[in-house]
């Protein structure tokens, strides 16, 4: 059988209180005394017993819970739990100021109305996932939000909040470059094909024809941007007697939280007729046929054909940075020329517009930047015009060249989550993502 002691008072040396019985409560030292349990020992708190936290201290498991909140502000206080009623007003909430390890704090949805007003969550300096911005937003329907203070480095992290997502997703800049296919030249004296469409944002440089650059991109973790390569306007067959060229195919960056990106395919390059409207336009036929029309902020027109008996040149397929050149008596036009890029740390030109041809074998030059001169391709993954083609000798119109997709981003950020084999290089602290063939990018 177990022994009991039965006192008023219990004191240590001193004469201080160690236990003191009074009215059914009993204390446990004085004011100012540390209660040692000593290691290896347990503190057993029986089933059916009660821990209770009756003013400030930190460090206890349990949870005192508040009244329901209608206001559109609170400062939550650590250990307390908060019914959040947001029917009428959203709520912002903020934590604490500082914390400690193992501080806990639970916000539920008492009036299921966090879908219509929702609780922002200010960390007050503190880490929130890892990080102090952007602050969390709960939006969902009856849900509740348990957060425990970690350590320094991840701060405040949601044991329970639903699917326990992460809140604070960072997003980041993404730069691009965006070009299309180039259009193929047309046959027999055939005109130069237009140079794909080109849309950037890096540096402050211009997309096509002439336009200022474009905003850059803001790529979020976790969601997937997918980009689509152009090819170039095919070829005409050598034996198509006056055959017109062939459109360039579209290139695009697209993802589920942004605008898509999409440059025009180049413009065909016609035998004799309207040259063809593209990202840049494709040169006019032999015979005063005017140039094909570009697209605005992507590139130039076509030059105008003003070609006469016996050689009947073509016109010049327009570039991203100029309007391709008319053709005159039995000269060719030439392509207009590209724009340059530093995105991808040195100067590459691209998108030049495709040079003609005539009837007589005469050439035009290609427009600096991959465009062909005449009885030339478009070079490949430069989004340049094809040559136009010739009848004496015979030679088909030429085919444009692919498009390319370049990316841009902090090397910090870069998740290195790629498909379709794109080639990656730096320069300084950046990552950049050469996209020569369909793929995509994890963010």
């Amino acid at each position: 059988m177990a022994s009991i002691i039965k006192v008023d008072n219990v004191q240590d040396q001193s004469g201080n209180n160690i236990i003191n019985e009074n009215a059914d409560n009993i204390t446990i030292g004085a004011t100012g005394d540390t209660i040692n349990v000593p290691s290896g020992a347990t503190l057993d708190i029986n089933s059916g017993a009660t821990l209770t936290n009756s003013g400030t201290a930190t460090g206890f498991a349990g949870i005192a819970w508040q009244s329901v909140v209608t206001a559109s502000t609170l400062t939550a206080v650590a250990g307390r739990g908060y019914p959040i009623n947001t029917t009428s007003n959203a709520c912002t909430v903020t934590l604490p100021a500082s914390a400690s390890v193992g501080d806990q704090i639970i916000f539920t949805d008492y009036a299921r109305k966090w879908n219509t007003y929702a609780v922002t969550i200010n960390p007050n300096s503190l880490n929130f996932q890892g990080y102090t911005t952007p602050q969390p937003v709960y939006d969902t329907v009856g849900e509740s939000v348990h957060i425990v203070y970690m350590d320094a480095t991840n701060g405040w992290i949601p044991i329970n909040d639903g699917g326990v997502a992460f809140e604070t997703t960072q997003e980041y800049t993404v730069d691009f470059v965006v070009i299309a296919g180039g259009g193929s030249g047309g046959q027999w004296g055939g005109a130069g094909g237009g140079a794909g469409g080109y849309r950037a944002s890096f540096n402050s440089e211009t997309s096509g024809g002439g336009s200022s650059s474009e905003t850059a991109l803001v790529f979020n973790p976790t969601t997937v941007y997918t980009i689509t390569i152009g090819d170039g306007g095919a070829a005409t067959a050598e034996a198509q007697t006056g055959a017109n060229g062939n459109v360039g195919n579209d290139s695009s960056l697209s993802g589920s939280d942004i605008t898509t990106i999409t440059s025009a395919g180049g413009g065909a390059g016609p035998h004799g007729g309207v040259g063809g409207v593209g990202g840049s336009g494709g040169g006019g036929g032999y015979n005063t046929q005017p140039g094909g029309a570009g697209t605005s902020n992507q590139g130039y027109n076509g030059g105008d054909g003003a070609g006469s008996a016996p050689n009947y040149p073509g016109a010049g397929g327009g570039g991203a940075g100029a309007v391709g050149s008319n053709s005159s008596g039995g000269s060719s036009g030439n392509g207009g020329n590209g724009v340059a890029s530093t995105i991808s740390g040195g100067s590459v030109t691209y998108a030049g517009g495709g040079g003609a041809a005539s009837r007589g074998g005469g050439t035009g030059t290609g427009g600096s930047g991959g465009g062909g001169g005449g009885t030339v391709a478009g070079t490949a993954n430069t989004g340049g015009g094809g040559g136009g083609g010739t009848q004496s000798p015979s030679a088909a119109g030429q085919a444009g060249g692919s498009g390319v997709v370049i990316l841009r981003m902090l090397t910090s950020r870069y998740s290195s989550t790629t498909t379709g084999s794109p080639t990656v290089t730096t320069d300084g602290s950046d990552t950049i993502l050469t996209f020569t063939g369909t793929g995509s990018y994890t963010g």
